[in-house]
């Protein structure tokens, strides 16, 4: 059985609609899913427990709200001390090399509010290549990610539809039909990218 792995981010999880339903989806189907807020209120990550979280699984997906075109603050902290260098990226930095990452996201705007004519001024996509980036620097495969727009206005029967798209996209990981077309960037961080300690 591949080994899954969800962190879950969300900052008001009480009032999460969307990513509270997925993660509680995901724990009924027997998967981990790491609350790194419920772990972390005091934001002092325990960078070695996350980093053996992440060593034993060969899918990472991170689940998440978009929080101003990116991830939430505790998000971004524990990539920042857990990615660490000569860890996940640099030179001996292969611990995560070969497994897959994958953005399971939500946002407030409408999926129309992601286009030149919206609000946000572009496609969702052009939101991405930060998160793209991050999976190259370490070895690891970004999969296409599943977004769902709009979320404060989701009708129960969307919200279960995307529940169901969920569990079916974890219980049939890896052989979903565009992963065998896709490659694995890599990008090869010199020895002196980082001064010398």
């Amino acid at each position: 059985m591949p080994r899954i792995l969800i962190l879950l981010a969300h900052p008001q999880r009480a009032q999460s609609h969307v990513n509270a339903a997925l993660a509680q989806a995901a724990l009924a189907a027997g998967l981990p899913v790491r609350d790194l807020y419920a772990l972390y209120p005091d934001y002092l990550i325990d960078v070695a427990a996350e980093q053996a979280a992440l060593a034993d699984a060969d899918l990472v997906v991170w689940l998440h709200p978009i929080h101003w075109y990116g991830m939430p603050a505790l998000m971004k902290l524990w990539l920042d001390e857990v990615f660490s260098f000569g860890w996940a990226y640099g030179p001996g930095g292969q611990a995560l090399h070969g497994k897959d990452l994958w953005l399971v996201t939500s946002t407030g705007g409408q999926a129309s509010s992601y286009e030149p004519a919206g609000h946000n001024r572009h496609f969702f996509d052009a939101f991405l290549p930060p998160y793209e980036q991050t999976a190259a620097l370490a070895g690891m495969r970004f999969l296409p990610p599943l977004v769902l727009h709009g979320a404060h206005q989701t009708g129960t029967a969307a919200l279960q539809a995307h529940v169901a798209v969920w569990l079916q996209r974890l219980q049939t990981w890896p052989d979903w039909p565009e992963i065998a077309a896709m490659h694995t960037a890599l990008c090869d961080v010199p020895a002196d990218a980082r001064p010398a300690d």
